[in-house]
């Protein structure tokens, strides 16, 4: 298949920033090779290194449908999904850095709902490393049983009635009779997007904002991230990749600023802190150099060189993880950072990352001051790690 390609704006040459330009090509023709496969509809990606944006690409179609040849775009716009969530770690180790809270304070001082067993053992910091004992995503585990805190919330929600007051809704996923936690705290790593999703209501309770408007007011914005929001402004539905036909009715809606919520958390106005933001690959970059250049880009200040370093060294020790049918028995992470490592990558040992469902990642190599962000759209059910493991290996072949 002819190879769609777009080139997005750049700061630099790659050799500039010593690194091999014929490694784009090598990257360019893998992304090519995957949507031939039908693994990916399309990719995007932002590379950059030194705070230098040396290549920005696209690759593919930006439709699903097959009478849609359009390209995407350098610029298209994705859903990020779980790499929110060093977004709202960011927002959580500002509020530390303010003397607001610790990491180490119990959730149940700020919000009383935890503040009862077993959730009482609960800190901010077992959240932000997912060593809370909270039941993890429901992929996580083969459990046919098990009942994810959403289905709970909806379940109670459906039974509440306006006479009752004002509804619960983290009562309502805590308070089932039997449903308690997996294991205690820190006891083991286990992947809970539900524990970010609280962590949005600590945010909430702390500042009295919305922890999506606290996140964009204080982290988005004075970035200058134009195309990052948890809502799709019209321009950005636009641009947007769709990849089927509900995700098409959605885009439909954003470019006219009808909002229809979508499921419960949406009806609720829960903060979708652990997986909501949509974004370009290129302003994931810059969220990337921010981190990466200490807390501090193009003059502005998100957080202090000490506050980012916590966040991206080792946090926890001696953790296992079992999720996914697998076994690490020393799982990496920072605070709010996947620090994997291992055989599958050829990163730098204190690389720091995240992915997202769907699939995105963001990778951060602070010893070659590299920063890279890659959208890849799944074409079909499934997780395809030649779309992202393999992917950072090419990228990362390039380093001279």
């Amino acid at each position: 298949m002819i190879m769609l390609y777009t080139k997005g704006n750049t700061d630099c040459s790659p050799n500039e920033v010593g690194y091999n330009e014929q490694r784009l090509e090598v990257l360019n023709n893998h992304f090519q090779r995957l949507i031939d496969d039908g693994e990916i509809q399309c990719a995007t990606y932002c590379l950059s290194r030194s705070g230098r944006v040396f290549a920005h690409g696209a690759v593919g179609k930006k439709s699903f449908r097959k009478d849609d040849n359009t390209p995407v775009q350098p610029d298209s716009v994705r859903y990020i999904a779980s790499i929110t969530k060093t977004f709202t770690a960011v927002a959580i180790m500002k509020l530390v850095e303010d003397g607001v809270t610790r990491l180490d304070v119990p959730v149940g001082e700020i919000l009383p709902q935890f503040n009862t067993p077993p959730y009482n053992a609960i800190t901010l910091f077992h959240l932000l490393t997912h060593t809370s004992g909270m039941h993890p995503d429901a992929n996580c585990f083969d459990n046919k049983y098990q009942i994810s805190y959403w289905d709970l919330i909806e379940a109670k929600y459906n039974l509440h009635k306006p006479e009752d007051g004002e509804f619960d809704w983290i009562a309502a996923a805590l308070g089932t009779i039997g449903n308690g936690l997996r294991t205690k705290p820190d006891t083991e790593w286990a992947y809970c997007t539900f524990g970010f999703t609280i962590l949005g209501a600590v945010i909430g309770k702390l500042t009295g904002m919305h922890a999506h408007k606290y996140i964009e007011d204080n982290i988005v914005k004075p970035l200058g991230m134009k195309d990052t929001a948890f809502f799709c402004t019209p321009d950005m539905a636009k641009r947007y990749i769709i990849t089927d036909e509900k995700m098409q009715q959605n885009v439909d809606d954003a470019i006219k600023s009808i909002n229809k919520p979508q499921w419960i958390g949406d009806k609720l106005n829960i903060p979708d802190t652990g997986g909501g933001l949509n974004s370009t690959a290129y302003d994931m970059v810059r969220f990337a150099n921010m981190t990466l250049l200490g807390g501090t880009l193009d003059g502005v200040r998100i957080l202090g060189r000490k506050a980012m370093e916590k966040m991206t060294t080792f946090a926890i020790h001696n953790k296992p993880n079992y999720c996914w049918n697998g076994y690490e028995p020393n799982k990496g992470m920072g605070i709010g950072f996947d620090m994997r490592y291992g055989a599958a990558f050829t990163f730098s040992p204190n690389t720091y990352n995240h992915e997202g469902a769907g699939a995105c990642a963001m990778y951060i190599d602070p010893q070659e001051e590299l920063a890279a962000a890659w959208f890849v759209p799944f074409a079909k059910d499934g997780w395809f790690h030649r779309a992202m493991f393999n992917v950072q290996n090419v990228i990362w072949s390039g380093i001279q």
